[in-house]
């Protein structure tokens, strides 16, 4: 695929804008959720911000820790802002950094955990097409129809027919949002949208990681990402179970339906 438009002395990064375009994606479906559910819009843009540096920051930590043994080796890693982000990160980075937002703010935070984790997927989603664009997080070989063969990636292989990987992670994230948002509807107890999440999101992401061939760290048989997506699904369904004790009383009630 392709991932810099050049137009005259302008170059355009596809992954950039496909990443700004989940982003602003996620904030519209956010703020017109949450406006039609009496909401605070001026928590919803702290959580928002909060999110992306917590995230940002989340992605690279985890990085460093994946790549401990590299580092180690060449410590010039630490500074090479090229490339080097784990999704993961920015999952755990983002919901610690809104969860100390709201505390700060005396507000409920699993009201907003649900209201917001919809929007995750669906930016997740457009992250993944920036993935395709730039060829990262790229797939096995492959003989099938589906295949796709890279010609200028900097990451993937080129000339060789791929898995999908991308494609493939980019059509789940949308549809997690899409059972999220049926899910919601049906105004289930504070909390349980964002345990749905973490469930969906840790089983389609433990799947699809059989079917890269990046580079991701590993823990014996498994890559660093399945560890993460096994902790993610139990994290998820204690949640689903423990998340009415657990939401507390904020400004937002417990009971306020984010459908």
């Amino acid at each position: 695929m392709f991932n810099d438009i050049v137009i005259g002395p302008i170059t355009i990064h596809m992954y950039g804008v496909m990443i700004a375009a989940g982003f602003l994606a996620a904030l519209l479906m956010t703020l017109r959720r949450g406006k039609k559910r009496g909401y605070d819009e001026d928590i919803i843009w702290g959580i928002f911000f909060c999110a992306i540096i917590g995230g940002m920051l989340g992605t690279r930590i985890l990085y460093y820790i994946v790549e401990i043994p590299e580092i180690m080796k060449d410590p010039s890693i630490l500074w090479d802002f090229k490339n080097g982000y784990v999704v993961y990160g920015g999952i755990i980075g983002g919901i610690l950094a809104s969860y100390i937002y709201c505390r700060t703010k005396k507000q409920a935070f699993m009201p907003y955990f649900d209201l917001v984790m919809p929007a995750v997927s669906f930016a997740q989603g457009f992250g993944r097409f920036g993935c395709f664009f730039a060829g990262c997080c790229y797939g096995r070989e492959t003989d099938a129809w589906y295949g796709i063969t890279f010609h200028n990636s900097s990451f993937a292989p080129n000339g060789v027919k791929l898995i999908p990987t991308q494609l493939i992670s980019a059509a789940g994230d949308f549809i997690i949002c899409a059972l999220l948002l049926w899910f919601a509807s049906k105004r289930p107890k504070a909390g349980r949208v964002a345990a749905a999440y973490l469930v969906l999101y840790g089983i389609g992401r433990f799947a699809v990681e059989f079917l890269r061939n990046d580079y991701r760290g590993s823990v014996g048989v498994l890559s660093t990402s399945q560890l993460i997506s096994i902790g993610a699904v139990i994290g998820g369904i204690v949640l689903y179970f423990a998340a009415p004790k657990l939401a507390g009383v904020g400004n937002v009630a417990e009971e306020k339906s984010v459908g």
